[in-house]
């Protein structure tokens, strides 16, 4: 083999070996260079290539035109099939500087494009983190799996007086005035902790810490703190005695005589409730939501002849955590933030009184059996004591739960339930009485009108025959909606509800009943609002059958609970 042959083929091999692709021709525009990277490139064999005119096998080639005009042509992006190729391209020149070809060097992009937006995508995922850390009121510490601190909010330097350089890379003790690091516990032992007081900062503040692990794969990468200042905490207690002491000293607001209806079905659950409020047996009030369960609570404690305060507790709407405390009370120094003189609870307060247990089915074990044991005894004992405290309390439960039910699951403890069980009294809902809604919407067309300051005078019949026919899943709460979104829909001199006044929302849920006969009362609303409405009406029908359960809700429906939520506040049923 000659010495130019060996050459060529060491050039040959070369220029294959690169990622670049690379094209060359000569001063008659033949391609006389086409490495593999090339070939692969464009989807171009290189023997069909090889001593052709470049601008006849190469697409979209500029080569040609560099012969032209002796011009280098650098940084050019080019289409070639799916792929995006950057190209330099230089005219070729002997040692006279006569042009005698010209040569392109090309590489793909796409992936180089494709990483770049990935990494871009990156960069704003973690800014918009770190926007969202440093927004939130929580105090917050990050630290890698050696206990190094990477991640510090400004709350956190309100909180403890520390700043980054004091904080970033360094142990995670250095915050640390009293207790030991649960971020170094969370990290050894890869469990999560919780409420932990210790002192933090230079000024020995007192804090609450909850501290999770940062897991990858099941592999540790870190922790994560949220520290919760107690001063706040007492604040915020403070607050909340405040309110309660302003809410619970309520007295029964509402007798017997506010309770609307002469419906075989009411007038039973009323004569059933006169009896029990001559006695002090626990009631169980059940219906479903809206039925006017708090309505007979109050009027039961109105009838007795029991003088001390009605309180009302709404069992769902207190975090397991505090429930317990705020029913049974504590005594000074039982947990942290907890006040000073202690706290009586509720049960304490409605001594000689009435205690409305509302949603008592939501209650957990714990409450559940510390509640059977007042039933039973008539004690309490708060959280702290070891001293029982007598206390003579009527306790009326509600529930829109199936409790029996609850009960065979394991979900309601079944000797609690048979204490509660004295005197059930079912309340029917609306659409099971329907003779009493007309009854109910003029009371209720009184009240609204002074509420609303309006002098509407009463509800035509068409009106009162939408109001008839619809299901009402929200019962009687439902109807004084619907009301009091038509008092809103009239005009100042209009004196009488008419069906166009009341809510679209409300005739579009006729739908439900009334599309199979065709005899549905179109008054020529938009689809888009009578779409609306209809799904307002399945929403508070699916919560209805769901006694108000709303993870069970979105499920059923098909939805997330996040969606079933912003969906509750689109129609103001939140």
């Amino acid at each position: 083999m000659s010495e130019h042959r060996k050459n060529t083929l060491g050039i040959e091999m070369l220029l294959d070996s690169i990622h670049e692709g690379v094209v060359a021709i000569d001063k008659t525009g033949r391609v006389i260079i086409f490495n593999q990277a090339a070939g692969k490139l464009m989807g171009i064999p290189t023997g069909k290539v090889i001593g052709r005119l470049v601008e006849q096998v190469v697409p979209n080639t500029r080569l040609h035109l560099i012969l032209k005009t002796g011009q280098p042509e650098l940084n050019q992006l080019q289409r070639i099939g799916e792929n995006t190729i950057m190209t330099n391209r230089m005219p070729l020149k002997d040692e006279q500087g006569e042009l005698v070809g010209a040569i392109a060097v090309f590489r793909d992009v796409s992936e180089i494009k494709k990483l770049a937006e990935e990494v871009t995508n990156l960069r704003e995922t973690r800014a918009m983190l770190q926007a969202i850390i440093s927004a939130t009121s929580d105090a917050i510490s990050v630290v890698d799996e050696r206990g190094l601190g990477i991640l510090i909010n400004p709350a956190y330097t309100r909180l403890t007086g520390l700043r980054e350089k004091d904080v970033i890379n360094q142990p995670a003790s250095v915050d640390i005035a009293e207790g030991e690091s649960m971020h170094m516990k969370v990290l050894s032992s890869r469990q999560a902790v919780k409420n932990v007081p210790m002192k933090v900062g230079p000024n020995r503040r007192e804090v609450l810490v909850d501290v999770a692990p940062i897991l990858l794969d099941d592999n540790i990468k870190g922790s994560v703190a949220v520290i919760h200042d107690v001063s706040e905490i007492h604040r915020l207690s403070k607050e909340v005695d405040r309110a309660r002491r302003l809410i619970r000293k309520l007295e029964s607001k509402y007798t017997f005589g506010d309770i609307i209806g002469e419906s075989k079905k009411i007038d039973w659950a009323i004569k059933e409730a006169r009896k029990a409020a001559q006695t002090p047996a626990t009631v169980l009030l059940c219906g479903e939501s809206g039925t006017g369960k708090e309505l007979f609570a109050h009027a039961i404690h109105h009838a007795s002849s029991r003088r001390g305060q009605f309180i009302r507790v709404n069992c769902a709407a207190i975090p397991d955590s505090l429930l317990e405390s705020e029913l049974f009370g504590y005594v000074a120094g039982a947990f942290t933030g907890a006040k000073k003189n202690g706290h009586r609870g509720y049960f304490a307060e409605a001594d000689k009184g009435t205690i409305f247990l509302d949603e008592i089915g939501e209650i957990s074990n714990s409450v559940q059996a510390k509640l059977l044991r007042v039933l039973q005894e008539k004690e309490i004992v708060r959280l702290g004591d070891s001293h029982p405290l007598r206390v003579d309390v009527r306790v009326i439960a509600a529930t829109n739960a199936n409790l029996e039910q609850m009960v065979r699951q394991g979900q309601f403890r079944e000797d609690l339930y048979y204490r509660l069980n004295v005197i059930p009294i079912y309340i029917p809902p609306l659409r099971s009485r329907r003779k009493d809604i007309p009854l109910i919407a003029d009371f209720l067309l009184q009240k609204l009108n002074s509420d609303y300051g309006r002098n509407v005078a009463g509800i035509s019949p068409a009106a009162m025959s939408c109001l008839m026919k619809h299901h009402w899943p929200g019962n009687v709460r439902e109807l004084e909606n619907v009301l009091g979104r038509a008092l809103i829909n009239m005009r100042p001199v209009e004196l009488i509800i008419e069906p166009i006044h009341l809510s679209l929302n409300l005739n579009a849920g006729m739908l439900v009943e009334e599309s199979a006969s065709g005899d549905f009362p179109y008054q020529g609303e938009t689809l888009a609002r009578l779409i609306n409405g209809y799904e307002r009406q399945v929403l508070l029908s699916a919560l209805a059958h769901n006694g108000g359960n709303k993870t069970r809700t979105a499920q059923q429906l098909g939805i997330s609970i996040r969606s079933l939520y912003n969906k509750l506040n689109q129609y103001g049923l939140s």
